[in-house]
């Protein structure tokens, strides 16, 4: 009985331990795009080079889309607590509804996002249906 409880005791010691430690270190923090900022670097970590002109960063800031001076599009998407992206082709599956975008890429391991754009979700539709290859 006595070792049981010592047993019993110290995995509960263990996990208040683990706890603070990731606590301490922020680890499995809420990671979210909160400026243009951000979302710039994080499509500089993605594709290396890559320089968004035009931002629409979701309501949530889970995922964003960008596009650069050479009209390439890149959606960027929380996956865990890392970022993850990819380029837009023609390809791609836009739908619209309201104010938010379903983005669907070739790619069906990525999977779609939706992204809350509001009024912006329109305008950002209209441009994805002219991409190029």
């Amino acid at each position: 009985m006595t070792a049981e409880l010592l047993k019993l005791a110290g995995s509960i010691a263990a996990i208040l331990f683990l706890a603070w430690l990731a606590r301490h270190w922020q680890l499995g923090g809420d990671v979210r795009i909160r400026d243009e900022e951000q979302a710039r670097s994080i499509a500089d970590e993605i594709i290396c080079g890559f320089e968004p002109v035009d931002f629409a960063i979701d309501k949530a800031g889970m995922a964003a889309l960008m596009r650069d001076a050479n009209g390439r599009h890149l959606l960027v998407r929380r996956h865990g607590a890392m970022w993850a992206g990819r380029l837009l082709d023609n390809h791609s599956e836009t739908r619209l509804d309201h104010n938010f975008l379903t983005v669907g890429i070739s790619e069906k391991t990525f999977g779609a996002v939706t992204l809350n754009l509001g009024e912006r979700a329109q305008i950002w539709a209209a441009g994805l249906r002219h991409l190029r290859a």
